[in-house]
């Protein structure tokens, strides 16, 4: 991140610090608070500046007889867009090879991508299929989320033991509701 950008982000965390009723922001624990939160926001929020292109790089690969690929549980942390509380969980991944495939690393880079900016699980869920779809362009893709949100269980209504599941097909896997059901007999086994 740009040093002015730091900058300003350190002058506005300090601000909002001292609009805090009660809080003394002068007290030790909170010196290099908006130093270190104008730290975290940028890594949390680095998605934005993150590309494609040079994060798949050339690990697109001829592959002509692969079956169904799937990668499950893949680790996300992202931030919602309405409240700009942390959501996490894990996001499930499948394809259907049309004469390519990826790196196995690249679909949690690329999970990340759009993890790392302010988000809400639907656009999510979406981006991830939809980007897939168009750098292999394979017969089908599939993407499942499993989430908790911090809003829901630290304000609001507090509910502390629900899970927000969102999911896009696209190709085969939209048209196909075996496949459908493979899928998600895969992810939950």
């Amino acid at each position: 991140m740009k040093i002015e950008k730091l900058d300003n982000l350190m002058n506005l965390t300090t601000e909002l610090l001292s609009s805090i009723e009660g809080e003394d922001i002068s007290r030790e624990g909170l010196l290099d608070t908006p130093k270190r939160f104008s730290k975290a926001i940028s890594f949390l929020t680095e998605g934005y500046t993150m590309d494609v292109a040079s994060v798949v790089g050339d690990a697109i690969f001829d592959e002509p007889d692969s079956e169904y690929v799937l990668i499950k549980d893949i680790e996300f942390y992202s931030l919602c867009e309405h409240h700009i509380l942390p959501f996490m969980g894990k996001v499930h991944v499948a394809y259907i090879p049309d004469g390519k495939v990826i790196g196995l690393s690249k679909i949690p880079r690329l999970v990340n991508i759009f993890a790392r900016r302010l988000q809400v699980q639907e656009r999510l869920t979406s981006q991830i299929a939809k980007e897939l779809d168009r750098i292999l362009q394979p017969k089908g893709v599939a993407v499942f989320v499993e989430a908790e949100h911090m809003c829901m269980k630290m304000r609001g209504v507090q509910n502390q033991g629900s899970t927000t599941i969102s999911r896009s097909y696209i190709g085969s896997f939209k048209d196909d509701s075996s496949l459908q059901g493979e899928f998600l007999s895969s992810i939950r086994s």
